[in-house]
């Protein structure tokens, strides 16, 4: 009996209108940071450009850190905000 350890993944169709989650405070210093080492250097490969933002963030001290935790805490904020009326209209539908 030949097994098949391949896994099938099923996705979730997501609604357009359903809000976005959260960005987490690494994400907002990588959007931040991504703008100005661009301007910085001359790379411009995805992984390369991961690899200088994602050093600068383990560099940096909590304290440097603490201004992305406050804006992912109301990130997250709103997104429960949007997801609780989004669900109101998804429930009277």
């Amino acid at each position: 009996m030949e097994t098949n350890n391949q896994r099938t993944i099923t996705r979730r169709i997501r609604d357009p209108n359903e809000p976005k989650r959260g960005l987490t405070p690494f994400m907002l210093f990588n959007v931040e940071q991504r703008k100005i080492i661009k301007n910085e250097t001359k790379e411009r490969r995805f992984g390369e450009l991961t690899k200088i933002v994602a050093k600068r963030w383990k560099n940096l001290s909590e304290t440097e850190k603490r201004p992305y935790y406050s804006m992912a805490n109301q990130d997250k904020i709103r997104y429960e905000k949007e997801m609780e009326e989004y669900l109101k209209t998804q429930n009277q539908k």
